[in-house]
């Protein structure tokens, strides 16, 4: 199962180190718990519209980019799952192949 909220705290934790900003330095720009900053990006907290766009600012990038990284990497993420369910039905299918002998 893809975690839309593991999948932006990737996002903004890729971005903030991009940029070389500390935990703390994010925090303080955008007034949100150094704590709960790091459970966001650690995907162990949602966060809500007012947060995201607080940490965007904080970051200095545009809301609808974020979301749209975030988008473009659960939809590789369903397409693996997609990919491997396939194969293993596949698999599965083989295994339950009747097998004849000449004997």
């Amino acid at each position: 199962m893809v975690l839309f909220r593991r999948q932006l705290g990737d996002v903004l934790r890729n971005e903030r180190m991009r940029q070389g900003m500390t935990l703390r330095e994010l925090s303080s720009e955008a007034r949100i718990s150094l704590g709960y900053i790091s459970e966001i990006e650690r995907g162990q907290k949602e966060a809500s519209s007012e947060l995201l766009s607080s940490l965007c600012e904080a970051l200095d990038v545009p809301l609808s980019a974020v979301l749209r990284e975030v988008s473009d990497t659960v939809a590789v993420e369903e397409q693996r799952l997609v990919a491997e369910a396939i194969v293993e039905r596949v698999g599965q299918a083989r295994e339950g192949d009747v097998v004849a002998s000449a004997a």
